[in-house]
């Protein structure tokens, strides 16, 4: 019986998969390591996510947030008061700091933003 061997991740797997395009999923999943030995077959999930993710996809796009709060959707309403608020979230990602200036441009139902950058700032 053959030593098991690490299952491949990266560019390591994609390149062994493209090595062996000619053999069936199965094959290239036990070549690659994915392989239990004890039930002598192919564990095929984890050789899709290692594919998966060595292309560069996050399976789980939730472990890097920190658990608090809701995800932006890119959409804002207006209050009771009359007043829209852009959240954190969107500021940051944009990196603004407290202080930024926009002017307001009202059109027929859109309402643009556009910073004003100080000349004084950028020197």
């Amino acid at each position: 019986m053959s030593e098991p061997i690490a299952p491949l991740t990266g560019k390591a797997l994609l390149q062994k998969v493209k090595e062996s395009s000619h053999l069936s999923k199965r094959e290239q999943a036990k070549i690659c390591g994915y392989y239990s030995s004890n039930k002598d077959s192919a564990n095929l999930t984890e050789f899709y996510e290692a594919l998966i993710q060595a292309n560069g996809i996050p399976l789980d796009p939730e472990t890097s947030k920190d658990g608090r709060g809701r995800e932006p959707n890119y959409r804002v309403s207006v209050h009771k008061n009359g007043q829209i608020v852009i959240g954190a979230t969107y500021t940051e990602e944009m990196g603004l700091v407290p202080g930024d200036e926009f002017e307001i441009k009202l059109g027929y139902k859109h309402i643009q933003l556009r910073q004003i950058i100080n000349e004084e700032d950028s020197v």
